[in-house]
């Protein structure tokens, strides 16, 4: 895996933010509204299955 955008939340405050991933380096981010730094990196949405 690459360097990727990505979408990230806060678990202290619950704002989503798009941002840079790496999966090659160990990054600790912090919430850019709240400062906290519980904030981790969203699933990718699967697409959804046409429904019969």
């Amino acid at each position: 895996m690459a360097v990727t955008e990505t979408r990230f939340k806060c678990l202290n405050c619950g704002h989503e933010y798009d941002g840079i991933y790496d999966s090659q380096v160990v990054q600790e981010r912090t919430c850019p509204k709240c400062r906290s730094n519980s904030v981790r990196r969203l699933p990718k949405a699967k697409p959804d299955k046409a429904k019969k």
